[in-house]
């Protein structure tokens, strides 16, 4: 896991967080509730403001938790680092407060939005939402200490510098002041700060450079002086950390010339007192400083301490000077090559199995190689073709070279004018088959040029028997079940379309209905006479006098009383033309609602399934046939607002 420290959010302030926890619900939820509204209203709103306060507030420091890395998921360097410098108790206790304090406010918010169920006016809704917030905002106040901790861990985190524990790296360490800081800036770009006194380094510092197309980190660790390690400042366990931690190629830096201050007896026991954090990592002494100095020029007694450091065979002796940049590049070039070679060798020696038989990628490339052997122990000799063999060779000075196609090309025109001919070196039985158009060879024969001398006679006897065959009927057969097919095929094919606009018509209707009424009114166009309806039940063999009588008697007709022929009277006869004309226009003043209804349960039954049935068209927004709105197709600045002086398209 690479870890970036740069990535980590800014953390506010308590006082800066609630400012923007509360600002943000304000934005959010403002105030839109009055005194009439009805109390449901009233506590949804006020619920809705608690929940997001407590959604917001949990949010924010979710983040904060998230932002972290967790000690136990990160790289042992990096996890010991941040032990280092900050004290991995104290920031675990301040990400511990943070999480208390997002799950007290979460318990805060499900306990006033249950109080809140059973508010019972705007003003204890009210009061409810403050003291909600309020204890909030009493949590918050309370983190002022690890959020201002945890914001300067922040602080100092980002200028780490972003070191990768797994990459190639050349670590460099020994006491203060024996030229670290001046070989890192030399083999890489680093901006360190160089000075002539010691610990000017108190940090790690990260160089990078590029050595056969591969990339390298150079870390600069602060020196370290030669005491227990309970005795260390945090500035010498930065080294030790990344000493330990880091797969790496130790370069233990050492001053013969004793200008560091401390002498060549002291930094052989610093080295032998931090040899076992080298343990497993390659290892070069160098030495610095042979300007002043070279180790073939001290004395026998020290000299004899140095070589007890590499009798061993795993310690390798560099010798450089950062001032005159002597066998600063040879010393860089070499532990990058004995690095590339132990990581290499890792990486094909990843682990074996049982029986011996490498499992990493040594054994994954393995596997996928096969040599094929010769059966029966016979061993093939190499054959080399005479051709191969009698070949000549090519010299640009040979006047009797054979020509290639770039001196055929400057014979013939140069480019553009020359074209090279790619079919020149086919091997065809007739070299006039080059050039053909389709050059498929069929038993040494071009197919393209090739016709049998018997075709047409072939052909003609074939047509003469699909003839004969054709007169015999041997053909008709097929004929009648292709018929048939193709009538069945027909046949399905109009079910199809009638099927289809069944469907069609089935859609239209139901689209022309839209805004009408589900049963067709009675037109003239439905209704029977009287004397229809005798005749037909006539027909099915049926009585027709009552239903007959019924119908006439609810008949709106002419009166049968007619006005006598004999009638002179002049009030008689315009009293039954008024009376007449009544009985035309005149309608029944029937109840709808109770009508062919016969008592209170059967129109409460039907008043339950009216309200069923209309439930669905309810719940699909569709309109019915008492819609009479004004549809959205119409301008509203049309249809809309107060009628003033002008025409109505100009409004």
């Amino acid at each position: 896991m690479k870890t970036t420290w740069k990535d980590i959010a800014p953390i506010p302030t308590s006082t800066e967080f609630l400012d923007i926890v509360l600002s943000r619900t304000q934005r959010r939820l403002p105030t839109q509730i009055r005194a009439g509204f009805k109390i449901s209203r009233i506590r949804s709103f006020y619920t809705r403001k608690v929940k997001y306060t407590s959604e917001t507030f949990a949010e924010k420091l979710q983040a904060i938790l998230d932002g972290f890395p967790r000690l136990q998921d990160i790289h042992p360097f990096h996890r010991d680092l941040m032990n280092t410098l900050y004290d991995a108790d104290h920031f675990k206790i301040a990400l511990g407060q943070i999480s208390t304090a997002k799950r007290l406010i979460e318990t805060v918010s499900r306990d006033y939005v249950r109080l809140l169920k059973y508010g019972q006016s705007l003003f204890q809704c009210k009061q409810l939402k403050r003291a909600a917030l309020g204890r909030m905002a009493t949590i918050t106040k309370r983190l002022r200490d690890p959020l201002t901790y945890l914001e300067s861990v922040r602080q100092h985190c980002s200028r780490l510098p972003s070191i990768d524990p797994n990459t190639r790296t050349l670590l460099i360490c020994g006491y203060p002041n024996t030229g670290k800081s001046s070989f890192l800036k030399n083999i890489s770009r680093a901006d360190v700060d160089i000075q002539p006194y010691a610990f000017t380094t108190k940090s790690l510092f990260v160089g990078h450079f590029d050595y056969k197309m591969l990339r390298f980190q150079a870390i600069d660790t602060p020196g370290i002086l030669d005491h227990p390690l309970e005795e260390m400042n945090t500035i010498e366990m930065q080294s030790v950390t990344a000493i330990a931690h880091l797969r790496s190629a130790i370069l233990y830096f050492m001053d013969l010339s004793e200008h560091c201050g401390y002498s060549v007896d002291a930094q052989i026991k610093l080295y032998h007192n931090i040899k076992p954090l080298f343990a497993n990592k390659l290892t070069f002494i160098v030495i610095n400083k042979i300007d002043l100095l070279r180790p073939d020029q001290l004395d026998q007694v020290t000299s004899n301490k140095l070589q007890a450091i590499l009798k061993a065979g795993e310690v390798e002796l560099l010798e450089v000077s950062c001032a005159t940049t002597e066998g600063v590049m040879q010393a860089r070039n070499a532990a990058c090559d004995r690095l590339i070679a132990v990581r290499n060798a890792e990486k094909l020696k990843a682990g074996t199995n049982s029986a011996g038989e490498p499992t990493g990628r040594l054994g994954d490339l393995l596997k996928r190689i096969h040599v094929a052997q010769p059966l029966g122990g016979v061993v093939r000799e190499i054959f080399i073709p005479e051709g191969v063999k009698d070949k000549m060779k090519f010299d640009i000075d040979d006047p009797n070279r054979p020509k290639t196609e770039r001196d055929l090309e400057i014979e013939n025109g140069g480019p553009g004018v020359y074209n090279i001919d790619l079919k020149k070196q086919y091997l065809l039985d007739d070299d006039a088959w080059k050039n053909d158009k389709v050059p498929e060879i069929f038993n040494g024969q071009n197919v393209y040029d090739w016709v049998d001398p018997d075709i047409a006679k072939k052909l003609a006897e074939l047509e003469e028997e699909e003839e004969k065959l054709d007169a015999e009927g041997y053909y008709d057969e097929d004929k009648d079940m292709e018929d048939d097919e193709a009538a069945t095929i027909r046949y399905r094919a109009e079910l199809i379309r009638e099927k289809r606009q069944l469907i069609r018509n089935e859609a239209k209707l139901r689209k022309s209905l839209k805004n009408r009424a589900m049963m067709p009114r009675a037109s003239k166009a439905k209704q029977k006479t009287v004397s229809e309806m005798t005749s037909h039940l006539g027909e099915l063999g049926l009585r027709s006098d009552k239903a007959t009588s019924r119908a006439r008697s609810q008949s709106r007709g002419r009166p049968l009383t007619r006005i006598p022929a004999d009638s002179t009277d002049a009030m008689d006869v315009e009293l039954t033309l008024s009376q007449r004309a009544r009985s035309k226009t005149r309608e029944p003043s029937t109840n709808r609602r109770d009508d062919g209804v016969t008592s209170v349960t059967a129109r409460d039954k039907a008043d339950r399934i009216a309200k069923l049935n209309q439930r669905k068209m309810n719940r699909m927004a569709r309109q019915g046939e008492g819609d009479r709105h004004t549809t959205a197709a119409l301008a509203k600045h049309l249809n809309s607002g107060k009628r003033g002086g002008g025409k109505t398209q100009w409004r």
